[in-house]
Parts: C-alpha cells; structure tokens; sequence
C-alpha cells in the first residue's frame, strides 16, 4: 500500500512540475513579446530547462520500463512475448518531437502549448494504456488523431493526411498500440521518402463485432518498402490475440502501398 501512495505521489509530482513548467514557459514567453527586460528571459529560460528536465524523466522512467518488462520475458513465456510483440512508439518520434518542441519554444511559437499537450497525452497513452489487455475504440482513435498532429507539425513541409472514421460503437474493446505501427510506417517510409505530394489515407470502419482499419500512402519507388521486424512483430501478436478472428493484408502497386486489418472482436 504504502508503494502505490509513494508512485501516485511521485507521479503527481511530476505532472505538476510538467504543467508547471509548461504554464511559466508560455506566461513568460508572452511577457517577453510586451517586455524586453532581460529577468523575463532569464525566467523563461529557468522554466525551459525544468520543463525539458522532466519530459527527459519521463523518457527516462519508461525506457526503464520497457528494459524491466523485456528482462521479464524469461519467466513468463506467452504473457511476455506478448509485452515484447506490442507496439510501442519508435523512441526517436520522442526525441524528434522534442527537438521541434525546442525550435518553437525558442522562436516562442503560439504552437508550443498545443505539442506539449499532445506530447503529454501520447506519453500517457503509451506508457499507462499500453500495458493493458484492451481498450475502447475510441480511446485508440484519438490516440492516433493525437499522434497524427504532432507528425504533421513535425514536418516542414505540406503532408496530406486523412483519417476518416465510420464507427457504430466507439466503445467495442481492441488491443492497445495495434494501429499505429502501420501508421508509422506510412509516415517513415512515405513522407519522409517523398519531397512533395505524399499523402496517408487512414480509414477505420466498425460493424457490429468487425473492427477494419487500413492505411493508404505513397512512397518513392527506389526505397521499396519491405515487411521488417515491426510487421513480423504484429502477425505474431495479432495470432496470440485474434486466433483465427482476424486478417492482415500488405499490397504493393507501384508506389501506392496498402496495408489493412480486420478484427473480430468478442
């Protein structure tokens, strides 16, 4: 008892310091744009190293994490390859996001609450949803809305992406984390490939007990898009979790890539 009070303490010593630091970042980053005394600065600066000092925390806690729960892998077999198969967010998006997150901080960018925000939301999804055995549908789809924003501001440049849903019950229970490593990939070996004119169509349709979620994009044709350890990785936990309930289908045309998931919940 008195380790679960020490863990929502410090966690809630941590979100406070998180907010609080992000509520000085953006109050004295509006002072300095009225004020050129040099104490705003320096208290703006103060409120930066904190703020940058506890997301660096939090990557740090759950990067432990992720090596506590791998070093369990030997003692439970099935539960543990399961925690090995899910996906987690490729830690460089962190580390990336929070470089951008720096640029706008510097150049005081109204964007800058908004990304720590969704950065917060992201971090929680992932460390805390993610252990779980399931998950509402809805609690997935803004997961990946939250997900899909920070990448647009990532990117310098003009990305088309879409996300449209058609869902009769946001509430039917999924895996956690099963969507986005497809969605990663559209991302990494989409955009990134293409200087311009790349897209993401993501659809997600709901019938009933039928779950379906596909994910559309284009690449440059040179860097062909092949199944890695992130696809062998969700075959394996899509055949421990939809035995015989689900299908995973990757095509290739040209540089259209499709890849598309069907599930039959309980």
């Amino acid at each position: 008892m008195v380790s679960i009070e020490k863990k929502y303490l410090s966690y809630f010593v941590v979100m406070i310091l998180f907010v609080g630091s992000s509520i000085g970042m953006v109050h004295y980053k509006q002072l300095l744009e009225s004020s050129t005394k040099a104490v705003y600065e320096t208290y703006f600066l103060i409120f930066q190293v904190l703020f940058f000092s506890v997301i660096g925390y939090l990557l740090f806690s759950w990067m432990f994490k992720l090596i506590r729960n791998y070093r369990l892998l030997k003692n439970e077999k099935l539960e543990a390859e399961l925690s090995l198969l899910k996906s987690k967010i490729d830690p460089h998006f962190f580390f990336n996001t929070l470089n951008n997150l720096y640029g706008l901080a510097i150049a005081k960018s109204d964007k800058t609450p908004e990304v720590i925000q969704k950065l917060s939301e992201i971090m929680r999804y992932t460390i805390y949803e993610g252990e779980k055995n399931e998950t509402s549908l809805k609690s997935e789809i803004n997961y990946l809305e939250e997900y899909i924003d920070i990448q647009k501001i990532r990117y310098q440049k003009n990305v088309d992406v879409q996300l449209k849903t058609d869902i009769e019950d946001d509430s039917i229970l999924v895996a956690p984390l099963l969507f986005i490593m497809l969605v990663e990939n559209a991302f990494k070996h989409g955009i990134e490939s293409l200087t311009e004119n790349s897209f993401v169509n993501i659809d997600i349709i709901q019938k009933e007990c039928k779950v379906t979620f596909e994910v559309i994009n284009n690449f440059e044709l040179k860097p062909k898009i092949t199944g890695g350890l992130g696809l062998k990785n969700l075959r394996k936990r899509l055949q421990h979790l939809y035995p015989k309930r689900h299908s995973l289908v990757l095509e290739e045309d040209e540089n259209i890539y499709r890849a598309k998931i069907t599930l039959l919940a309980k």
